[in-house]
Formats: structure tokens, C-alpha cells, sequence
């Protein structure tokens, strides 16, 4: 059984939403994270390197960071088809869009967030400006990342742009307002915000 070491309303809640739709066995402990502005303590009993959400235990296998979590469990439990296999056509797509989501998106996110300019020459990041576009075409021949298939990569992308929602880090299109709404309109979402608010 799978257990998610989950503090509430943080990025661990999307691992929710991926088990449920994975309708894989798994069960919630609460952890405590530091705050924002460093103080508290990281819970002895999360097994993140850094004592943050989401890291998971597979029968003691430990597993962190939403992307190897994403991966892992798709690969683990299979059965709904929420990552393509080794060998299966979108596997090269899928790999990729998880990367991108943390290599990428997430620094560009953080950048604009911080009021950081992007650090290009050594870092190599982008910026939000130019990172947005690339996965809104991405997603213009829809519905999902990969086209057709809901994946664990639209799990990421769809819980991270559902949350900042109307904010100024998103670019106003279309294009993203309707990918939302199909990730939120799904039943495994509303079970997942359930399970979230306890």
C-alpha cells in the first residue's frame, strides 16, 4: 500500500488527485512542513531529504518530488493508463512533459513569483513569458498534454494552473481556462479535494 506523507492544501494534495485517478491503495499521514518563512520544524516522520510534500513510501521504497512520484505511480499501477509504458508512442512526450514541468516551469514560476529575474546565461531558465506559450501549444490540439490520453503530466499542469487561477503568473488564454476546467470537472479531482479538506 502506498503511504503519502501530506501536509493539506500544498503540492502533496495533487498526489491525491493521481492515486485516485490510478485508483491505486494508499492512506494519508500528515506531516508538518516548515513555513514559509523557515520557521517550524520538519516532521522526523517524512522521509523527504528536505522534509517537504510529496514524498511517498511503497512498502519502504521511498519515493519524492512530483514528477518521480508521477512516474513511479503510473508505472506501479498501470491499470487506467495514466502514463504510458516503456515502448507505448507518447512515452518520449510524456518523460519530456514531466521534466518540463520542474526543470522548467516550476523555476520560471518561482522566478516571477520572487520578483527574480530569470537568471538565462547560467541558469538557463526561461521565463514565465516564454514557458507558457511553449505548453499552450502544447495543448491547443487538446484536450491533454498528450492529445487524447489524460496523463500524470495533465495532473501536475492542471492542479499547478488551477491554483494560481486568475492570478498575474498566468497568461490569459483560452486555451488554458478550458484545460482547467476539464481537470477540475473530473470525478477523481472532486474525490481528492475531499480527501485534501479531511
Amino acid at each position: 500500500m502506498i503511504t503519502l506523507f501530506h501536509r493539506p492544501k500544498t503540492r502533496s494534495s495533487r498526489v491525491i488527485f493521481l492515486l485516485e485517478e490510478l485508483e491505486a491503495p494508499y492512506q494519508i499521514k500528515l506531516v508538518t512542513t516548515r513555513a514559509r518563512d523557515g520557521t517550524g520544524a520538519a516532521d522526523p516522520a517524512n522521509p523527504h531529504p528536505h522534509g517537504k510534500v510529496p514524498a511517498i513510501s511503497d512498502d519502504g521504497a521511498i519515493v519524492f518530488e512530483s514528477p518521480a512520484i508521477a512516474l513511479y505511480l503510473t508505472d506501479r499501477f498501470p491499470k487506467n493508463h495514466l502514463g504510458p509504458l516503456v515502448g507505448e508512442r507518447d512515452r518520449a512526450a510524456y518523460l519530456s512533459w514531466l521534466c518540463y514541468y520542474t526543470g522548467v516551469l516550476e523555476p520560471a514560476f518561482m522566478s516571477k513569483f520572487m520578483n527574480v529575474e530569470v537568471p538565462r546565461g547560467t541558469a538557463g531558465w526561461v521565463p514565465v513569458e516564454e514557458a507558457m506559450p511553449a505548453i499552450i501549444k502544447a495543448l491547443s490540439p487538446g484536450p491533454y498534454i498528450l492529445g487524447e490520453r489524460f496523463s500524470a503530466a495533465d495532473v501536475l499542469y492542471g492542479t499547478t494552473f488551477a491554483m494560481f487561477g486568475q492570478s498575474s503568473m498566468m497568461p490569459k488564454s483560452a486555451v488554458i481556462d478550458d484545460y482547467v476546467q476539464r481537470i477540475v470537472a473530473r470525478p477523481a479531482f472532486g474525490r481528492a479535494q475531499a480527501r485534501d479538506n479531511g
